[in-house]
């Protein structure tokens, strides 16, 4: 009996904690702009290298908390029942950016139309939320 009142005392005072953390620290997963320096090396079909660009690119990045809980669990073997949620994109959306220092394998410079710019497709966060981790279906 007394184990049993201990029992239900310390579930008590966890879901209590668990109801304060989560009014303190609101879900704040959001989409940020970044920067990002991106190299792009071309190689011809037998392998040696053709140039070398690179450039500082804007992009989006998803950031931010999402709120987890672990609660008491007679079913788990452990105890407690582990809800994790991990900040990630919704959907990606893909961008042709332009690099626009172009290298040869020398070190000098390109200028040149054709070989100046190099035209390279990324995808980028358009939105984020917060997602169940390990749960890559969203």
């Amino acid at each position: 009996m007394y184990t049993t009142q201990l029992f239900i005392i310390s579930v008590a005072i966890i879901i209590v904690h668990n109801n304060v953390l989560a009014e303190d620290n609101p879900e704040e997963c959001e989409t940020l702009p970044s920067e990002l320096h991106i190299i792009k090396e071309e190689f011809d079909e037998l392998g040696r290298l053709q140039r070398t660009c690179n450039g500082d690119i804007a992009v989006n990045k998803c950031e931010g908390a999402c709120n987890s809980q672990v609660q008491p669990s007679v079913i788990t073997p452990s105890g407690f029942l582990k809800e994790c949620y991990c900040c990630r994109e919704t959907f990606l959306r893909e961008r042709v950016i332009a690099l626009t220092h172009c290298y040869d394998p020398d070190g000098v410079r390109l200028t040149s139309d054709k070989l100046a710019t190099l035209e390279v497709k990324l995808k980028e966060p358009a939105d984020c939320k917060c997602f169940k981790c390990g749960d890559f279906s969203g």
